[in-house]
């Protein structure tokens, strides 16, 4: 066991054999460090509780195994309470089954395309709700995946003028098919229509839901993951529900701000402190509102590292991040979809906690902390500081040099480097 090889997990997530330029893999599966079937099975007490402590541990070593990382992130999520049953949790689960069953019966009522196996990626709505009748409009959703959807469109506002959230959800519709086409193409999964139309399915259902969010760019990619390591499609809504309490707030737009602005000033406050010269540089070269970064923390680094990395990345985020009370948060009376995430309330075990939550708790302040995403963006500035300083003559250069990470991130270096700076972070701010 201990003298085992690390294996590579690419083959859990196969790519198209046509793909060549996808950023290599660096996460391997290490005996010994990674979270296996195995020791995450002997975490569980008899009737089902989990030592989530001894778990966090195993995930920040060494990441999940492939093929237990959907239940892992479950509880990661917050979907779960450690403390719970194995009763408990399937009583949770067939319930929300239910409440996802009834959501998604909801849009099928509205447009039957959901749920129906197909989708859609042509607007088959005007803003004042009226049936569009373009010719290349009427070419796209007859023909193939989207038959008859016009059709539908016409026998709903025969019964009358539709509600306004009724005609702003089918206004994202096409749009959230559109996305669903370009997102993981290069998967051997999504080659199914089956589970192009699943992820469409979930994100239509989530729109209708939170009127709030409704659809944005960069939610495919977030949603995605779910459904490659969730097979109940209702299972991954919920995964991604819970993610999406965490970045929503990204995500809300009024007409003069998008809300990932406010983690991009979160960046840019950091960067002056930890790094002033670099933040200074950004400033002249008309960078300060660090606009450049909105990638990253939109989509959590999708785009900089594989998508077998970025799994790594991402459960390697939460377990840091992991507060005990998320379950209790999102589920206790009056928490719904709209409730911000963060939470300071009653004194919990710091061995339930994960590191960087554990630095938070230390904090005597009434503010929710900062997600360890911006620090993690942070870092990697701080790790290109010497070239952006010394090559970087405009925007398109700073862009440019973030680009060339692509593939070339590592990302334990990367938490660890963001737990760093998180440390010299509130050391510096404390002194000021």
């Amino acid at each position: 066991m201990w003298g085992a090889l690390a294996e590579p997990a690419d083959s859990y997530y196969e790519v198209r054999p046509e793909c060549t330029d996808v950023p290599i893999t660096r996460f391997k599966i290490k005996p010994g460090k990674t979270l296996s079937a195995r020791k995450w099975q002997a975490a569980f007490s008899s009737d089902g509780h989990l030592d989530i402590g001894k778990t966090l541990h195993r995930i920040q070593r060494g990441g999940i195994h492939p093929s237990i990382r959907g239940e892992v992130w479950e509880f990661l999520l917050g979907c779960y309470d450690p403390k719970s049953t194995f009763d408990e949790r399937e009583q949770i689960r067939q319930h929300r089954r239910v409440q996802y069953s009834r959501w998604k019966n909801e849009c099928r009522e509205i447009f039957p395309v959901v749920g129906s196996g197909k989708f859609i990626t042509a607007p088959v709505i005007t803003e004042s709700g009226q049936p569009i009748q373009d010719p290349l409009v009427l070419l796209e959703t007859n023909s193939g995946a989207n038959a008859n959807s016009t059709e539908m469109v016409k026998e709903l506002t025969s019964r009358g003028p539709l509600d306004k959230k009724v005609i702003q959800w089918m206004l994202t519709l096409h749009q959230i098919g559109l996305d669903v086409i370009r997102t993981d193409r290069t998967l051997v999964f999504y080659e199914k229509q089956e589970n192009l139309s699943k992820l469409w399915d979930i994100l239509s259902v989530y729109a209708w839901i939170d009127t709030d969010v409704g659809y944005c760019q960069g939610m495919s990619d977030l949603c995605s993951p779910m459904i490659i390591l969730l097979e109940d499609e209702a299972d991954a809504f919920w995964c991604f529900e819970r993610l999406m309490r965490r970045l929503r707030g990204n995500f809300r737009c009024t007409e003069s701000s998008v809300g990932v602005e406010t983690q991009l000033s979160n960046l840019a406050a950091v960067t002056q402190v930890i790094d002033p010269k670099l933040h200074q540089h950004l400033e002249t070269l008309g960078g300060g509102d660090y606009l450049f970064a909105f990638r990253m923390l939109m989509v959590l680094f999708r785009r900089e590292f594989s998508f077998c990395d970025s799994l790594y990345l991402w459960e390697m985020m939460w377990a840091l991040e992991y507060d005990p009370d998320l379950f209790s948060l999102y589920e206790e009376p009056g928490s719904n979809i709209e409730k911000a995430e963060g939470s300071k309330g009653k004194t919990k075990s710091t061995r339930q906690c994960g590191k960087y939550e554990r630095e938070n708790m230390k904090i005597k302040s009434s503010d929710a902390p900062l997600p360890i995403s911006v620090f993690l963006v942070a870092s990697v500035l701080k790790d290109k500081s010497s070239k952006l300083l010394q090559e970087a003559r405009g925007l398109d250069d700073v862009v440019k040099i973030l680009n060339d990470m692509t593939g070339n991130l590592d990302a334990k270096k990367a938490c660890i480097g963001a737990l760093k700076l998180h440390k010299k972070y509130l050391k510096k701010a404390k002194m000021t």
